[in-house]
């Protein structure tokens, strides 16, 4: 049995809010990887999840009539802050927090990691992630459609990473980083630029699909 995955997403964490730390109000503001969301408000999203336990997530969604958007930005909101310097302090009184949605514990290391790079890569931080650890997220999004389409977007394709083990599905070759398979795999197309193989122009078509 694998040991959880607890400590890795409080160390993810740990390293995003010190990547942060020296933002100029200008950088905060810079769109995102995620549609029409700054790096502050992705921090507040992440903020949110780590302390969004199942009860008062299930309240939400059924406050927001089950628009799970709806939910995300209601709870994006409120950890916000008046500041972006109140921004990051709320995030950072959350790396330790094991409260969470009724999802893995996985799915809250992906989503660390993921949003993790919306936010670096606008602002040209370079992180040099442990591959333990991108191997686990990568294996986890290759077998699930849970909040995020990666496995369905992957169909029909063998990923091989070339700094790693990690390896998923058969069909056209796509090469590159663990990372960049993951932000592909989440949809993030900047990321088939730095990939190989047959299936790269497949894997960029899906990136543009919901």
């Amino acid at each position: 049995m694998k040991p959880t995955a607890w400590p890795l997403v409080h160390a993810e964490r740990a390293a995003l809010a010190d990547d942060l730390a020296h933002l100029t109000g200008q950088e905060w503001e810079t769109p995102s990887l995620c549609s029409e969301l700054t790096v502050r408000e992705v921090l507040a999203h992440l903020t949110a999840s780590a302390r969004l336990n199942p009860v008062q997530w299930m309240a939400g969604v059924i406050r927001c009539r089950f628009d799970f958007d709806k939910q995300v930005a209601v709870r994006l909101a409120e950890q916000l802050g008046a500041t972006p310097g109140e921004t990051l302090e709320r995030f950072r009184r959350a790396i330790p927090s094991t409260t969470k949605p009724p999802l893995p514990v996985l799915a809250l290391l992906g989503e660390t990691v993921v949003h993790g790079q919306d936010i670096r890569r606008p602002l040209g931080i370079v992180r040099d992630q442990p591959v333990e650890t991108l191997t686990r997220v990568a294996a986890y999004y290759a077998g699930t459609d849970l909040v995020v389409l990666a496995k369905g977007r992957i169909r029909g394709l063998r990923l091989v990473a070339n700094d790693g083990p990690f390896t998923a599905g058969s069909g056209a070759p796509v090469t590159g980083s663990t990372l960049a398979l993951i932000m592909a795999m989440t949809g993030r197309a900047a990321y088939c630029d730095e990939l190989k193989g047959e299936g790269v122009d497949l894997l960029r078509e899906r990136c543009g699909q919901a």
